[in-house]
């Protein structure tokens, strides 16, 4: 029956409901005061009841579906709600019932990732700490932050991870996001809470981004990514890929660079030791195009101590996902990735100067090992200057070179 028939009809039966058909967008059928039928266009029959919650905005509530709750069941229900409401009881929905009692037994997921991230107060730094945790919220805890982390499936968990990886290439952060869960479930196994972690063996299924995170280009097609990354529609960001470029550092040490940290008098970027992979400060001598580079960036500089900060907060490094996109908009997906920039100039440099291999090294601020590593990285700054100086000036070369072949 078409809900059409029901048009002039004074009282609403039982036989009615039973026999109405559904559309191709689901519709509701008033019943009673503030009671309602549901029909959805897969035939599914429900009853919900609207009112106005204490902010004074109408809200729907479903009591069951039908025909396990009548219309006779379904009136009462819908009078014992409202008899609440005027004793001003609060109505919750089936969806807030669940999420309270997750909070009562403290089983959202935001409850335990940050219970997890209290244990690692006295092991990590606050800097750490505090990255982690942002990445976390910002990723993590703001998709699954009130679902029960007892119901939060397997394969829910790889649909996720998967899709982050595929959409923003960001392979290093994503196998420490899964880390992070990971290491939290392992907690809850502790406390009783579950018998299993969802997250066991997931890395197996995830894809592998070591070879992807050192994509980069053949020496030869560089002149025309440089060009490229000059006409860049965002100064800022093209300034930070042409740095990379000239300077070769970890992406994550140059999203990190604050103003501070560069010494124009003596050309140098003293970059920090919390901000490097081996954990000791590294000085990076700056060759003319990249001082250049950074006058450009500070006649357009925000109010911000980082060179590059977040779109979103002066006091945020910029993301890591800006420079891959930055990439990807220029046609270089899956050819070119921030931190290839390091392989390119680390081919270059080994093999003009491979007899320096020390030298070469330090410029990459590789951990020395053995007896190596007593000496302070600063130790070769002398001809890692000239280093530094060559390689931006063959870019420069084989740039022009490439503009008078072209």
């Amino acid at each position: 029956m078409r809900r059409s028939a029901l048009n002039g009809s004074k009282q609403i039966k039982d036989t009615h409901l039973h026999n109405l058909e559904p559309e191709s967008k689901e519709y509701r059928i008033a019943c009673d005061t503030g009671l309602y039928f549901r029909v959805s266009p897969t035939g599914k029959k429900t009853w919900q009841v609207r009112f106005k919650d204490d902010e004074g905005k109408w809200k729907w509530h479903s009591i069951g579906s039908y025909p396990a709750l009548s219309l006779v069941a379904a009136k009462h229900e819908a009078s014992t709600i409202f008899l609440k409401l005027r004793q001003n009881e609060k109505v919750l929905t089936k969806r807030e019932i669940e999420l309270e009692r997750v909070q009562k037994n403290h089983l959202t997921f935001k409850s335990l990732m940050y219970d997890w991230l209290d244990t690692k107060k006295t092991t990590w730094a606050e800097k750490t700490l505090k990255k982690e945790t942002q990445s976390l919220e910002r990723r993590i805890i703001s998709i699954f932050g009130d679902s029960d982390f007892t119901k939060i499936s397997s394969a829910q968990w790889l649909d996720f991870f998967q899709e982050m990886l595929r959409k923003e290439a960001i392979f290093n952060r994503a196998r420490k996001l899964v880390s992070h869960c990971h290491n939290a479930y392992d907690l809850a196994k502790f406390r009783g809470q579950i018998g299993s972690n969802p997250l066991e063996g997931i890395l197996k299924y995830l894809d592998r981004g070591s070879k992807g995170n050192m994509k980069h280009v053949k020496l030869a097609e560089l002149p025309k990514l440089v060009q490229s990354i000059r006409s860049y529609s965002n100064q800022h960001t093209a300034i930070a890929l042409e740095l990379l470029v000239l300077l070769f550092p970890r992406p994550q040490e140059l999203r990190y660079a604050k103003w501070e940290d560069f010494d124009f008098e003596r050309r140098l970027w003293i970059k920090p030791a919390h901000t490097m992979k081996c954990g000791i400060r590294h000085v990076v001598p700056l060759p003319q195009q990249a001082i250049d580079l950074l006058m450009q960036l500070k006649e357009i500089r925000t109010p911000s101590d980082y060179l590059f900060c977040s779109r979103d907060s002066l006091t945020q490094p910029m993301s890591e996902a800006t420079l891959n996109n930055a990439l990807k908009n220029l046609g270089y997906r899956g050819k070119q990735s921030p931190h290839g920039f390091r392989h390119i100039a680390s081919t270059a440099l080994n093999d003009k100067f491979g007899k320096y291999e020390q030298v070469v090294e330090s410029c990459l601020a590789h951990k020395k090992k053995g007896v190596k590593a007593d000496y302070d990285k600063a130790t070769h700054l002398g001809d890692r200057v000239k280093l530094m100086r060559w390689w931006a000036n063959h870019v420069d070369k084989i740039i022009v070179e490439a503009k008078l072949v072209a």
